[in-house]
Protein backbone atom coordinates (compact mmCIF):
# COMPACT_ATOMS: atom_id res chain seq x y z
CA UNK A 1 0.00 0.00 0.00
CA UNK A 2 1.69 3.62 -1.16
CA UNK A 3 2.51 5.75 2.06
CA UNK A 4 0.10 8.26 1.34
CA UNK A 5 -3.32 5.97 1.62
CA UNK A 6 -1.88 5.16 5.22
CA UNK A 7 -1.21 8.31 6.43
CA UNK A 8 -4.83 9.42 5.43
CA UNK A 9 -5.95 6.70 7.37
CA UNK A 10 -4.05 7.34 10.37
CA UNK A 11 -4.51 11.00 10.25
CA UNK A 12 -8.72 10.39 10.47
CA UNK A 13 -8.44 7.69 12.60
CA UNK A 14 -6.72 10.25 14.81
CA UNK A 15 -9.40 13.18 14.29
CA UNK A 16 -12.07 10.76 14.73
CA UNK A 17 -10.53 8.83 18.27
CA UNK A 18 -10.18 12.75 19.40
CA UNK A 19 -13.77 13.81 18.71
CA UNK A 20 -14.79 10.53 20.64
CA UNK A 21 -12.51 11.24 23.54
CA UNK A 22 -13.66 15.18 23.69
CA UNK A 23 -17.32 13.47 23.72
CA UNK A 24 -16.32 11.10 26.88
CA UNK A 25 -14.95 14.12 28.30
CA UNK A 26 -18.05 16.15 28.43
CA UNK A 27 -20.42 15.87 31.65
CA UNK A 28 -24.07 15.13 31.05
CA UNK A 29 -24.36 18.98 32.25
CA UNK A 30 -22.44 20.47 29.44
CA UNK A 31 -25.44 18.41 27.57
CA UNK A 32 -28.24 19.74 29.13
CA UNK A 33 -26.95 23.36 28.09
CA UNK A 34 -25.31 25.67 30.31
CA UNK A 35 -25.57 28.45 32.77
CA UNK A 36 -26.46 32.08 31.70
CA UNK A 37 -26.76 35.40 33.61
CA UNK A 38 -30.57 35.58 34.36
CA UNK A 39 -31.01 39.37 32.65
CA UNK A 40 -29.77 37.66 29.34
CA UNK A 41 -33.34 34.79 29.27
CA UNK A 42 -36.40 35.53 27.25
CA UNK A 43 -38.63 33.46 29.83
CA UNK A 44 -39.09 33.10 33.30
CA UNK A 45 -40.34 30.57 35.89
CA UNK A 46 -41.57 30.96 39.10
CA UNK A 47 -40.63 27.79 41.13
CA UNK A 48 -43.22 27.83 44.03
CA UNK A 49 -42.83 25.41 47.34
CA UNK A 50 -45.27 23.04 45.43
CA UNK A 51 -43.19 22.62 42.12
CA UNK A 52 -42.48 19.05 41.04
CA UNK A 53 -41.73 19.80 37.38
CA UNK A 54 -40.68 22.23 34.85
CA UNK A 55 -41.57 21.73 30.77
CA UNK A 56 -39.25 24.03 28.55
CA UNK A 57 -37.99 23.79 24.77
CA UNK A 58 -34.52 22.96 23.74
CA UNK A 59 -33.57 26.16 22.71
CA UNK A 60 -34.69 28.40 25.57
CA UNK A 61 -33.08 30.37 27.47
CA UNK A 62 -35.07 31.01 31.05
CA UNK A 63 -34.61 33.14 34.26
CA UNK A 64 -35.81 30.41 37.25
CA UNK A 65 -36.92 32.20 40.49
CA UNK A 66 -37.51 30.71 43.50
CA UNK A 67 -38.34 33.27 46.19
CA UNK A 68 -35.70 36.19 45.96
CA UNK A 69 -32.94 33.93 44.41
CA UNK A 70 -32.72 33.29 40.62
CA UNK A 71 -30.30 31.91 37.91
CA UNK A 72 -30.35 31.87 33.96
CA UNK A 73 -29.96 28.40 32.24
CA UNK A 74 -29.76 27.78 28.59
CA UNK A 75 -31.04 24.56 27.13
CA UNK A 76 -30.07 22.58 24.45
CA UNK A 77 -31.75 20.17 22.62
CA UNK A 78 -32.14 18.60 19.08
CA UNK A 79 -34.09 15.38 20.98
CA UNK A 80 -36.05 15.23 24.35
CA UNK A 81 -34.63 14.82 27.54
CA UNK A 82 -35.07 15.32 31.06
CA UNK A 83 -33.01 15.81 34.39
CA UNK A 84 -33.04 17.04 37.81
CA UNK A 85 -33.18 21.22 37.60
CA UNK A 86 -31.20 20.84 40.98
CA UNK A 87 -28.15 19.54 39.50
CA UNK A 88 -27.37 22.75 37.48
CA UNK A 89 -28.92 25.25 39.72
CA UNK A 90 -26.32 27.27 41.80
CA UNK A 91 -26.20 26.17 45.34
CA UNK A 92 -28.79 27.65 47.81
CA UNK A 93 -30.73 28.36 45.26
CA UNK A 94 -33.60 25.53 45.09
CA UNK A 95 -34.71 24.39 48.46
CA UNK A 96 -36.44 20.41 47.14
CA UNK A 97 -36.12 18.53 43.86
CA UNK A 98 -37.91 19.83 40.97
CA UNK A 99 -37.41 17.92 37.75
CA UNK A 100 -36.64 19.59 33.96
CA UNK A 101 -38.87 18.30 30.65
CA UNK A 102 -37.28 19.43 27.99
CA UNK A 103 -39.14 19.21 24.49
CA UNK A 104 -36.51 18.67 21.11
CA UNK A 105 -35.89 22.07 19.94
CA UNK A 106 -38.58 22.95 16.74
CA UNK A 107 -35.47 23.98 14.94
CA UNK A 108 -34.10 20.87 14.36
CA UNK A 109 -37.14 19.38 13.62
CA UNK A 110 -36.95 20.24 9.77
CA UNK A 111 -40.29 22.00 10.07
Amino acid sequence: MPVRPILAIVFVATLLGGCAARRAEMSWVERWGEPVPPSATTRTIVIAPDTKYVNVTGGEVIRFVEGEKSFGWSFDGQLGYAFELNRVAPPGILDHHVMAYVDPDPYYSGR
